[in-house]
C-alpha cells in the first residue's frame, strides 16, 4: 500500500500535495457525471477518461477504493429536451444514460463502483436541506429554499473569489425573495407540467448544487478524499457543494479537489453556434475508441487540450506501432498478462499528479525493450510488462492481431504523408548515429517524432526498417 506516494494538485490549496485519506488504506472519490439530455461529446469524455486513470492508479496503490460518478437526471435542460420530443423525462434520460455507457465502454472506461442518480435520492436531498434550515444556513420563502451564503464565512475559498466582490458584481434584478444576492436555490417549486416531489415546502424539485452533496453524504460519508470534475464546475457548483456539505455536517467536506481543463476543437471553444461540438459516437465511426482515448490523454489533464485530426492521427500511429510489436510475441487471441506487475517508472509517473506524458514516454521505452529482446523468453516477459504498464492508462487491452486489423487503413489520411521517404531515411540515419554515440536521448527523440507522424520502426540485426501506420498488415 502506498499511502504517501500519490501526489495530486489540489485546487483548494493551489499546490501539489500528498493524497490525504480519512481512513488508512481506503480512498473515496466522487466525480461529477453528465446531465443526461444529449449524447456525450469529447468534453464529457475527457474527465471520464482522466478519472478512470486515477481510479486505476488508486486501485493499484490502495486495498479499498470507492469511486462514485453520478447522473443528473432531473434538470431544466432535460425538461426542455423531453418536451421538445413529447416524451417522458424518464424515457429521455434512460436513452442517454444507455448511450453514455456505450460510449465510455468503447473508450475503455471502467464502470465506477457507484452511479447514483438524482431522482433516486430525493429523500436524502430533503433531509440535507432540513439540516441546513435547522442550523441556520438556509431559509424557505415563496415555495423556495435557499442557502444563505453569508452564514458560511469561508465561502469562495475554492474559487479564490471574495463574497463582497461577487456581491458587488451581482445583477441588480435579483429575485425579490433572496436575503442576499449570492444566495442559491436548494429547492424550487414545480409547475404541474414539470417533474416534482412532495416536500415540507410543497411540490418541487431540487436545485443543482444540493444534489451532489446529498449523494456524497449518502454513499461516501461526511468527508471524502477526492472530488473531481471539469474546471468549469469550480464555481459555482463545487463552491456551493463545499458550503452545503460543511454547514450541514460540521466537518471538512473534501480533502483534495481535482479539476481537468477544457477541450477546444481546432483552437476554438466547442459550441453549438460554431457547429464544432464533437460527439463521441461520431468520432467512434472514424477511429477505434482506444485511439480516441490516447489522443485525449496526450496533454496533461490540467492543461487545455486542443482536438484536431493530427492529434488523432498520431494516436493511431502510436497504437499501430505498439500493437505491431506485441503481435510478434502473441501466441493466441487472448494473451494473459494481468498478473504481471506494471513497470515502476510508469506507476511513479502517474503518482506524480497523473504525469501521463512521462508515462507514455516510458511506454515507448518498454516497446523498444520488447523489440530489442534477443530471445523469445525475454520478448514474452517484455510484452507482459509492456501490456500491464499500459493497462494503468487503459491501453493495450486487446489482442494485438485483432487491434492491428482494426487499425489498418484508419491512418490513410494522416500527417505521416507529409514526411517523404527521403526525410524518413535521413532521420533513421541520424537516429543510428546518435545510438552509436550513445546519445540515447536524441535517438529516442527522433523515434518519437517518427512515431508521432505515423512512421513505425522495426529494429532488426540488418538495421532499422520502417513503414507507415496505414500500411499495417494483420
Amino acid at each position: 500500500m502506498a499511502t504517501d506516494r500519490v501526489q495530486l494538485y489540489n485546487t483548494l490549496t493551489g499546490r501539489k500535495e500528498p493524497l490525504r485519506t480519512e481512513l488508512p488504506g481506503r480512498v473515496t472519490m466522487y466525480v461529477c457525471g453528465p446531465t443526461v439530455y444529449n449524447y456525450a461529446h469529447i468534453g464529457n469524455a475527457r474527465p471520464a477518461i482522466i478519472f478512470d486513470v486515477l481510479a486505476r492508479l488508486l486501485r493499484h496503490d490502495y486495498p479499498c477504493v470507492l469511486y462514485a460518478r453520478n447522473f443528473t437526471d432531473v434538470d431544466d435542460k432535460i425538461n426542455a429536451a423531453a418536451a421538445a420530443e413529447s416524451v417522458a423525462i424518464g424515457t429521455l434520460t434512460t436513452r442517454y444514460i444507455r448511450a453514455y455507457h456505450e460510449d465510455l465502454d468503447a473508450l475503455g472506461v471502467q464502470p465506477p463502483d457507484l452511479e447514483p442518480r438524482v431522482t433516486e435520492h430525493i429523500t436524502d436531498i430533503i433531509s440535507l436541506i432540513q439540516k441546513l434550515i435547522v442550523r441556520g444556513h438556509a431559509y424557505d420563502v415563496s415555495g423556495h429554499v435557499l442557502f444563505h451564503v453569508p452564514s458560511y464565512a469561508a465561502y469562495g475559498a475554492l474559487s479564490g473569489r471574495k463574497p463582497e466582490d461577487m456581491q458587488a458584481g451581482a445583477r441588480v434584478e435579483v429575485a425579490p425573495y433572496k436575503r442576499n444576492p449570492l444566495d442559491f436555490v436548494l429547492w424550487k417549486p414545480s409547475s404541474p407540467d414539470q417533474p416534482g416531489w412532495a416536500s415540507p415546502w410543497g411540490r418541487g424539485r431540487p436545485g443543482w448544487h444540493v444534489e451532489c452533496s446529498a449523494m456524497i453524504h449518502r454513499h461516501l460519508g461526511t468527508t471524502i478524499d477526492i472530488h473531481g470534475g471539469g474546471q468549469d464546475l469550480i464555481f459555482p457548483h463545487h463552491e456551493n457543494e463545499i458550503a452545503q456539505g460543511t454547514c450541514a455536517n460540521g466537518t471538512r467536506y473534501c480533502h483534495t479537489w481535482v479539476h481537468n481543463s477544457f477541450v477546444t476543437v481546432d483552437g476554438q471553444k466547442m459550441s453549438k453556434s460554431r457547429g464544432n461540438v464533437l460527439l463521441v459516437r461520431d468520432l467512434l465511426a472514424k477511429a477505434p475508441g482506444e485511439a480516441i482515448r490516447l489522443a485525449l490523454l496526450s496533454t496533461h489533464y490540467r492543461h487545455p487540450l486542443d482536438w484536431n485530426e493530427r492529434r488523432l492521427a498520431q494516436a493511431l500511429g502510436t497504437l499501430g506501432r505498439w500493437y505491431k510489436s506485441l503481435g510478434k510475441t502473441e501466441r493466441d487471441t487472448q494473451p494473459t498478462w494481468s498478473a504481471t506487475a506494471p513497470d515502476p517508472e510508469v506507476v511513479a509517473a502517474l503518482r506524480d499528479d497523473l504525469n501521463v506524458s512521462r508515462a507514455l514516454k516510458r511506454l515507448h521505452e518498454l516497446c523498444h525493450r520488447l523489440e530489442a529482446a534477443e530471445t523469445d523468453e525475454l520478448a514474452q516477459a517484455a510484452a507482459r510488462t509492456f501490456r500491464s504498464s499500459a493497462a494503468m492508462l487503459g491501453l493495450l487491452q486487446r489482442s494485438a492481431h485483432q487491434a492491428v486489423r482494426e487499425l489498418r487503413g484508419k491512418h490513410a489520411e494522416s500527417d505521416a504523408d507529409q514526411l517523404s521517404p527521403e526525410r524518413i531515411e535521413t532521420m533513421l540515419r541520424q537516429r543510428q548515429e546518435a545510438r552509436d554515440q550513445r546519445d540515447f536521448a536524441r535517438a529516442d527523440a527522433l523515434r518519437t517524432v517518427l512515431d508521432q507522424n505515423g512512421v513505425l520502426i522495426e529494429d532488426t540485426p540488418e538495421g532499422a526498417r520502417w513503414h507507415r501506420a496505414g500500411d499495417l498488415q494483420g
